[in-house]
């Protein structure tokens, strides 16, 4: 069963010509601005503060504030159903590949692979099978084995002999920090990445994760609102250089300004004890059109199309491997 599934890739650009694939989820944050009459205001807007982002935190050499653009890929990657990749294939999991133009020197650098993280299973993990979960009950709970199947899966892709071929290292994730718990600054600081703030508690998200075989760390950057949650395997510190963790800050952080601007383009900065909340009324919001409500009522139309088009059709398959794999 360890070769029940294989993989492929597509890349595609994300410029202010993007068009969303069929089978991008409209929820990601990438396909989200490029819907509208505003789309393609909206993509060159968002690259602008992605590009003023990076050269504010590479400021070194760089006097003009403009050495540097980042250049983004939208990596989509299917599973195929067969050790041969047979017809049948399924939208796994989408990710963002940055990488960076140094104007002065004349050359193209690779920065980090993950970044956004956008997943059809996960949506019927949270919006379908959990909200079923607790249907009718008095105390909030998850079912057995939540989030393994997915974990395993992200996994298998991770250690895959496609993912090898295409990427050099292993993927950081960056997300927003949860809103239900609060955060302590502690005495760590990166030159990058920030200062790191720490919470007593997991949130749900960081325990999905972790069965993704990621840990997560939180730092908020010199200039930033508050912390990100970074999301890794190995070093986070050690394994990557500034100029990639600075493409992974500028471009999440930039999504996170336009997405919750109540946390992340706040008006004032985080303090020793912070807990974030969409309730502040204290922030900027950016030119950038987006719709919060309908991308969570499409949350649900999603997962119930991964629990027809594959959970079901796949049931019996996905349990026999997921039982017999060992990641």
């Amino acid at each position: 069963m360890s070769q029940a599934f294989t993989f492929s890739i597509k890349r595609l650009s994300f410029d202010e010509n993007y068009q969303p694939s069929d089978s991008t989820r409209i929820t990601t944050n990438f396909a989200n601005l490029a819907r509208g009459a505003s789309r393609q205001e909206n993509l060159r807007n968002t690259l602008r503060m992605i590009d003023r982002r990076f050269n504010n935190l590479a400021h070194w050499d760089n006097p003009k504030g403009d050495r540097y653009a980042v250049e983004l890929e939208i990596i989509s990657v299917e599973m195929h159903m067969g050790a041969e990749g047979g017809s049948d294939a399924f939208p796994l999991i989408e990710i963002l590949k940055t990488n960076i133009v140094d104007r002065k020197n004349n050359e193209r650098i690779e920065g980090i692979t993950g970044n956004n993280f956008s997943s059809y299973v996960r949506d019927y993990d949270f919006s379908v099978l959990l909200s079923e979960h607790n249907n009718n009950t008095s105390t909030f709970s998850t079912p057995d084995n939540f989030g393994e199947l997915h974990g395993k899966l992200f996994k298998h892709f991770v250690n895959s002999s496609t993912y090898k071929a295409h990427f050099s290292k292993p993927p950081v994730i960056c997300i927003s920090a949860s809103s239900s718990k609060t955060y302590h600054r502690t005495e760590n600081q990166h030159p990058i990445l920030g200062v790191e703030y720490q919470q007593n508690e997991f949130s749900p998200t960081d325990q999905y994760f972790e069965k993704m075989g990621l840990q997560v760390r939180y730092f908020m950057p010199p200039g930033s609102a508050a912390p990100l949650a970074f999301y890794f395997q190995g070093d986070l510190l050690g394994h990557y250089t500034n100029l990639e963790l600075i493409s992974i800050i500028s471009t999440m952080e930039t999504f996170q300004k336009i997405y919750r601007p109540e946390i992340y383009n706040a008006n004032s900065a985080a303090g020793n004890l912070y807990q974030p909340s969409l309730k502040n009324q204290d922030y900027s919001l950016t030119q950038i059109v987006y719709d919060r409500e309908e991308r969570s009522q499409l949350a649900v139309k999603q997962g119930k199309f991964t629990e027809e088009h594959f959970i079901k059709p796949y049931a019996k398959t996905l349990e026999s491997w997921a039982a017999n794999c060992t990641l």
